[in-house]
């Protein structure tokens, strides 16, 4: 973005003399543009539209990228918004979530740990006794983890010899006493069927619907137990072709840092199994992301995949790239709940903002072979205005309201004033208690919020709204002759909008009847 000197100086003090810099582009808006077709061929059909896209630093050209994600679509670091449940949710869809930071380090690392525990291709059992324990110490597991899968092994550890399994169906609380020993219930191994170390997935599904089992044991010659297949995983990964698995097949998530404990904070998430981590901050042109890039690069190498912002311009964007940033985040108070502009006068329209990020980005590619993703966080009110980032040069994006409004974010549903409703709140909030984000008091509240609490319309499951969503992206992609992102990027053709052609775009000049229209 080029910029022209104020014409008029500022005296500061006798002798002393201040130019301001003013941008000589407005800040504008993705409601502010359009997207022109183009010529639709024969092949250009929503379901030949391939949305995957590179997330992390790589050497475009040269090799492949080494974490993409299915769709574009990356859940904000927020309370409101990203808990475990949300990010198996996401994973499944093909995105991936980011779990907040805001939290003590142990929970955070425990909600990345349920995410990574939730599915995988051979499981390690967490649920282990000895026959020697009891029907209580059974159900004290069950509570404890959620699973009602027990493996019996002989010293009770995930990587002993396997004597038998219990599964729900071995006992009845109502028939039996907890004080039955384990052994005298359990299924033993001689009347199990079980994989042989080394076994492939694909072999152990065979062995599990041949067989119309639940579960496979999976044991090495000498008979300790190696892990566990389940039958769920594969019906639920058939029944979610997009999800997101890391090469054990498990889902993928990532986690929220910030610049104050991430010498702790960082660690546990690397040993919970967070698969990329990202610096929650809403201004990321410091010092302070600088030091814990660092920090990380020094400890960890390339190994540990993180990103930084956010950003608004191609000084912000070359300082986090020069620190070592994986990807950089774009926008500063364009989210909904956002009330930063507001506040401290800081930010630009996040489409210009995408734009000239992402004019940084390419001549950095240029000059040293590394890409480096953006990711356009705020300023989505629309779905079509996700196309939008897309086309003007974001690889992918991070969405707050849009994932706070499904069952599966972590708010309560409330019935307000005859609807359903979400609750949704900003980082910024007094609510969020994210002091150290925000450089303010730990007295007890902000000085001043930049962040509001509010309500979001109750949307129902996230996979519903998300289908509706890339059938609307598809169809966009289509129309511009596009059928992947960095096509659409460079076929690109946008007109600006006056208000009346925003009223004209609406439905208009009829009574419109009740209608469910998303």
């Amino acid at each position: 973005m080029a910029h022209l000197a104020l014409q008029a100086l500022v005296d500061l003090k006798e002798g002393e003399e201040f130019m301001a810099v003013l941008f000589d582009q407005e800040s504008r808006t993705f409601s502010e543009f359009l997207l022109v077709p183009n010529l639709t061929t024969k092949d250009c059909t929503p379901d030949n539209v391939d949305l995957s896209t590179p997330l992390v630093k790589y050497r475009r050209g040269e090799e492949e990228c080494p974490l993409r994600i299915n769709i574009p679509f990356t859940s904000a670091i927020m309370q409101s918004v990203s808990d475990s449940g949300l990010a198996v949710a996401l994973a499944r869809s093909g995105g991936l979530s980011f779990i907040y930071a805001s939290q003590p380090i142990a929970d955070q690392a425990e909600m990345v740990r349920k995410v990574k525990k939730f599915k995988a291709g051979i499981v390690v059992s967490d649920c282990n006794l000895t026959p020697n324990h009891t029907l209580q110490d059974v159900l004290d597991l069950k509570e404890k983890t959620g699973h009602s899968t027990v493996a019996v092994t002989d010293d009770g550890t995930a990587t002993g010899v396997l004597l038998g399994l219990v599964t729900s169906r071995d006992y009845r609380i109502s028939r039996m006493q907890t004080t039955t020993k384990v052994g005298e219930f359990m299924t033993p191994l001689v009347q199990l069927i079980t994989g042989r170390d080394g076994i492939t997935l694909s072999e152990a599904n065979d062995i599990i619907w041949d067989h119309k089992l639940n579960q496979l044991p999976i044991v090495t010659e000498s008979g300790n137990l190696v892990g566990l297949v389940f039958r769920k995983d594969y019906e639920q990964h058939k029944a979610n072709p997009l999800e997101l698995l890391d090469h054990d097949k498990r889902l993928m998530t990532g986690a929220g840092i910030n610049t104050h404990d991430y010498r702790e904070r960082v660690p546990a998430l690397v040993e919970a199994g967070a698969d990329v981590l990202c610096i929650d901050s809403s201004d990321g042109f410091t010092e302070w992301q600088a030091d814990t890039l660092a920090w990380i690069r020094e400890r960890y190498g390339d190994s540990v995949k993180v990103g930084g912002g956010n950003v608004v311009d191609k000084d912000g964007f070359d300082y986090l790239a020069a620190a070592g940033a994986d990807f950089i985040k774009v926008g500063i108070g364009g989210g909904s709940i956002c009330i930063t502009r507001e506040q401290k006068g800081i930010g630009v329209g996040q489409a210009s903002a995408v734009m000239a990020v992402s004019q940084a980005r390419d001549e950095w590619f240029r000059r040293t072979g590394d890409y480096i993703p953006i990711c356009s966080d705020g300023g989505i009110v629309y779905d079509y205005h996700m196309s939008l980032a897309l086309a003007l040069g974001a690889d992918f994006m991070m969405l707050g309201r849009y994932f706070a409004r499904f069952e599966e974010s972590p708010t309560r549903r409330l019935l307000v004033n005859g609807s359903y409703v979400k609750e949704y709140w900003g980082e910024g909030s007094n609510r969020a208690r994210n002091w150290q984000r925000y450089g303010q008091t730990t007295s007890g509240h902000m000085m001043f919020e930049e962040g509001v609490d509010s309500y979001v319309p109750y949307a129902g499951l996230l996979r519903d709204n998300i289908a509706q969503t890339l059938a609307k992206m598809r169809a966009t992609f289509c129309a511009c002759g596009a059928l992947s992102i960095p096509e659409l990027q460079k076929k690109a053709r946008l007109v600006r909008v006056s208000a009346t052609s925003i009223v004209e775009g609406g439905a208009h000049d009829v009574i419109a009847k009740e209608s469910e229209r998303n």
